[in-house]
């Protein structure tokens, strides 16, 4: 049957259509109203320029097409963030911070999770400029009120903190090698194995990268973290920024301080906003300082994405 589309990939039919966009709209507004300016990055631009700075897990899910012009390989976006990282470092240029925003459809090599589209449409905000945890607060206020403006049931978002597992590796000399495989093992929360790498490293070590897949839970495993875990600066600062966005939260959230996802992409926060109605994360943000620094231009940046299609569907 010649009109068969691919697997994971569908017509959204009027519906639907209209679901989306009425949503699309609205959380635009809404960014519009807090200054944030739209921006429209191309659907496929040079490979080489489009995974800079993103790690290996997004380079698996793009799609490469040879481009017939240049003979250069090209890539269809499968994350249109670091594509806004390229624009304000390399055509905007600008001194002060910047809001940017963006809605736009990206495409997956697989999907994300069980039966997920590979064409998810993807709206979001970024800030570039703004090193603090003021700029990390604001995104997180701004995600949970695109969530209620959408009125999704039972919201609640799952924050970690990638510079907590960093700073223990690093301060105890861990070397590159095994600092993966930690963090593997942190990623399965696998504590036989970790108890298995964490051998050679000394006591206090040890016992702070074994208690990492117990912290868990509400703003109380902060506390808990701060009196059991090492006396570090980058745990300090992190911490304090944690317990800013606990304040901060408008929708009921918890902790997890052996999240690392994003780790070789991510340079802070993390966080994850789940809902009623979407099998995984309806949208995904976090601190990623690093991606302008692959850019040729070191620029604090956080922001957040959102999965419109999943949102649209779980809204009432």
């Amino acid at each position: 049957m010649k009109w068969v589309l691919p697997e994971y990939l569908e017509d959204i039919l009027p519906a639907e259509a209209a679901r989306i966009e009425r949503l699309r709209r609205a959380i635009l507004d809404l960014f519009f109203s807090k200054k944030y300016e739209l921006v429209m990055p191309p659907l496929l631009e040079y490979v080489d320029s489009l995974l800079t700075g993103t790690g290996h897990d997004l380079e698996l899910r793009t799609f490469k097409v040879v481009d017939q012009l240049s003979g250069r390989m090209m890539g269809v976006r499968a994350d249109i963030t670091p594509q806004v990282a390229r624009i304000d470092a390399h055509l905007l240029n600008r001194k002060g911070v910047t809001r940017l925003c963006y809605c736009g459809s990206v495409l997956h090599t697989r999907p994300l999770s069980p039966g997920a589209t590979r064409e998810p449409i993807q709206i979001g905000a970024e800030m570039y400029g703004a090193p603090g945890a003021a700029a990390d607060v604001e995104m997180l206020e701004l995600l949970c009120r695109a969530l209620a403006l959408a009125g999704v049931r039972n919201a609640r978002v799952d924050i970690g903190h990638v510079a907590v597992f960093r700073a223990i590796a690093r301060a105890a000399g861990a070397p590159p090698p095994l600092e993966a495989e930690l963090f593997e093992a942190l990623q399965r929360k696998d504590v036989p194995a970790l108890r298995t790498l964490t051998k050679k490293l000394e006591p206090g070590t040890q016992k702070a990268l074994l208690l990492l897949p117990n912290l868990y839970g509400g703003a109380e495993v902060l506390d808990e973290a701060e009196k059991r875990l090492p006396k570090l600066p980058p745990l300090k600062a992190a911490f304090a920024t944690l317990r800013k966005l606990a304040q901060a939260c408008k929708i009921p959230a918890s902790f997890d301080l052996a999240e690392l996802r994003g780790y070789h992409y991510h340079s802070g926060v993390v966080f994850d906003a789940y809902c009623d109605g979407v099998s995984g994360a309806v949208a995904r943000g976090g601190r990623y300082d690093e991606v302008g620094k692959a850019f040729g231009r070191a620029r604090a940046a956080t922001g957040f994405s959102i999965d419109l299609r999943s949102l649209a569907a779980a809204a009432r």
